[in-house]
């Protein structure tokens, strides 16, 4: 088990849940209505019990672990981490915070973040995966696929670099075979990656380079638009030859954010390393005096578009934030009308049954 990621966090668990470990396995794949799980050897196919098919507590996605009752799936064993997202559909509207998380991976130990260097290759999409992968508390490192394409493939680099401070860059060639040697030590044995990045980026390519054979079907890239077909449609964990794991998730078109665990500030420390020095403790950089950040602006040391994007993305997690503490309320109030509605029923049974 512990060659699949099983670790002291998950088992400490076990006596506590009262589980037996014979009976825990690892979810490797989502089906409609099914799910793929392994315990170390091969895979097997189970369902989900009534409870969590009808999702009363946490759906199981790749990279659970979850509790077997024969065939069943009944429980999944409290998560050390998620890679979620908001769910589809909300980017763009004027009050489109999302309205529900959307897991799309659980129990990491790195996200890799692919993007091509043809028409994917945009660093203002690096900021939002960067701010999604940190509101995760989860370790990014980014992958710039398709380096034999480009005329200038350090130029991508050290532009991605502006953007991704602090955070590993890395170039892979089609041609060059010590690309996929370099990301090896994130599949040492036990580990478990994520991939994410737009339809086309190369992720599945990516994963066949480092599992050593097509274990994934990749997807030609359309030369109109440099869009690619959503060849993956499911979240599938991939067993490497290294030793650790590759989840392979299906194209984001859409980086919605769910809630605010200081992602930008993460995602940003050049503009919070400035920010400590403005004037104000509570600072928009919008328009106050004495502000550090406007005054880098001016003075060409930050990018305005790069505090554009610190901005935006502030707005938008305050938004979601603030969206999901009114949807708790008002999940609260529905729960006390009820409650009222159901003292009124009895109220009015006893006056009936009095009579």
């Amino acid at each position: 088990m512990n060659r699949i990621g099983w670790s002291s966090f998950f088992h400490n668990q076990l006596e506590t849940l009262g589980y037996d470990l014979k009976d825990i396995a690892r979810v490797t794949s989502v089906r409609r209505g099914c799910f793929l799980v392994s315990q170390g050897m091969e895979e097997i196919l189970v369902t989900a019990s009534g409870a969590l098919a009808h999702r009363q507590g946490p759906y199981p996605v790749a990279g659970d672990w979850v509790v077997l009752n024969n065939s069943v799936l009944s429980a999944v064993l409290p998560r050390r981490n998620t890679l979620a997202r908001g769910a589809a559909g909300a980017r763009g509207k004027l009050n489109g915070a999302a309205r529900r998380e959307q897991v799309m991976a659980a129990n990491l130990d790195t996200v890799l973040i692919v993007c091509g260097l043809d028409q994917d290759f945009n660093p203002a999409r690096m900021e939002r995966y960067l701010t999604l992968v940190h509101n995760c508390g989860l370790r990014p490192a980014i992958v710039l696929t398709k380096a034999d394409i480009h005329p200038s493939p350090a130029d991508c680099k050290a532009e991605a670099e502006t953007v991704a401070i602090g955070v590993p860059i890395h170039l892979v060639s089609a041609l060059d075979p010590s690309g996929p040697v370099e990301l090896e030590p994130y599949i040492a044995p036990g580990n478990t990656i994520a991939l994410i990045g737009s339809s086309g980026a190369g992720k599945s390519t990516l994963v066949n380079r480092l599992a050593g054979q097509a274990v994934r079907s990749a997807g030609e890239v359309s030369q109109s638009d440099g869009k690619g077909r959503h060849t993956t449609t499911s979240r599938d964990m991939f067993f490497m030859p290294q030793g650790g794991m590759v989840i392979d998730n299906p194209g984001i078109r859409e980086i919605a954010f769910w809630d605010d665990q200081g992602g930008v500030d993460a995602a940003f420390p050049d503009i919070e390393r400035l920010a400590r020095d403005c004037r104000f403790s509570d600072c928009s950089h919008a328009h106050e005096p004495g502000c550090r950040v406007l005054s880098a602006v001016e003075g060409g040391e930050l990018h305005p578009e790069r505090l554009a994007s610190w901005k935006k993305m502030r707005q938008e997690l305050e938004y979601a934030a603030q969206r999901q503490t009114k949807t708790s309320g008002r999940i609260e109030k529905e729960r006390w009308k009820e409650v009222a509605t159901l003292v009124k029923t009895i109220k009015k049974g006893r006056k009936h049954g009095g009579r």
